[in-house]
């Protein structure tokens, strides 16, 4: 008897499932991108919002919350009302936002549902600028006393930032011998290095490829273990200075805590194939950006240790706070 009751319990709770599972979407749906549009968690989330918005049947529509190096727009996701309504695309700063000492969101505050892309970091200057390789610039970063150089493209402590912290001390330096100027996102990072107000951009070069193609700013490389295919004539980081100094940024589809397990499971499988379709994959390897699903529970097991081994890159750095 006890049997059959858990086995009716069970399929009680699957039929009050039913209905909300059937009904959702029932209005458009908001997507909150933490950092400035065209930047590389933007660009990705927009390129899956349309895929998505087909699979839904429903409007999906992107809004920039950016500011606070993240704080804004990923504590919006992690704040909103757990209705499946407003979901976000949180860049990786969602596991280090607390070690940093800038807010207490970590990926618990969140449901998981599947990275989306992953995009590697790169040094990119302004089309002028007197080095041609990425071995002169950093010989000059070397040589010059420390603050002289400037680099920007996440707010302080953010995915950009340990990007080049990390490069430095690749390469013997202190991790803060150039000067980190915070900014809300690659894309005012990079009109800034057009305006010549930074020395140098440190996020993926294919945040910059509209300005690289335009003869403004030039990529020196990238710290993916392989060349960009949008970019061939780059190369890695390795391949310039021989150093084994790799980052790459990840982007994810997530909710507030609390989303209901019929909308996550809705939202997997739409998100899904959505994700799968010719159009995103196509449109994705076109902007030079990785695609990438692989859904709420590898996304889980990633995020943790992902938050762990980014505490101690964060501490080797000197920029954690906890």
């Amino acid at each position: 008897m006890h049997r059959r009751a858990l086995l009716a319990a069970a399929a009680a709770t699957a039929l009050a499932a039913l209905p909300a599972l059937a009904a959702y979407p029932e209005r458009p749906i908001q997507i909150i991108v933490p950092w400035d549009a065209g930047g590389g968690t933007d660009i990705s989330a927009r390129i899956f919002a349309a895929g998505l918005e087909k699979e839904l049947g429903v409007p999906v529509n992107v809004v920039n919350r950016s500011g606070g190096s993240g704080v804004v727009g990923h504590a919006a996701i992690a704040n909103a009302e757990p209705d499946g309504y407003t979901l976000g695309v949180a860049s990786p700063e969602l596991a280090f936002l607390k070690t940093v000492g800038l807010a207490d969101i970590t990926p618990d505050s969140f449901t998981l549902i599947s990275r989306i892309t992953v995009i590697p970091a790169g040094v990119t200057v302004k089309a002028d600028a007197p080095w041609k390789t990425l071995a002169e610039l950093l010989d000059a970063v070397r040589k010059a006393p420390p603050g002289t150089y400037t680099a920007s493209g996440s707010g302080q402590g953010g995915s950009w930032h340990m990007a080049i912290a990390g490069l430095l001390a690749s390469q013997g330096m202190e991790t803060d011998r150039i000067k980190w100027i915070p900014s809300r996102g690659g894309a005012p990072a990079l009109k800034d290095l057009a305006a010549g107000g930074i020395t140098m951009f440190t996020g993926s070069p294919i945040e910059g490829k509209a300005l690289i193609e335009a003869g403004q700013v030039r990529a020196l490389a990238v710290m993916g273990p392989v060349r960009s295919p949008v970019f061939p004539d780059v190369p890695t980081v390795k391949e310039a200075v021989g150093s084994d100094w790799t980052y790459e940024n990840w982007f994810a589809f997530v909710g507030p805590k609390g989303l209901p397990p019929a909308i996550v499971q809705r939202l997997a499988e739409a998100g899904a194939k959505a994700h799968a379709s010719a159009e995103v994959q196509e449109a994705m390897k076109a902007r030079g950006v990785q695609p990438l699903w692989d859904g709420p529970a590898a996304l889980a097991t990633f995020a943790e240790e992902f938050e762990a081994k980014a505490a101690q890159v964060l501490r080797r750095l000197g920029l954690a706070k906890s």
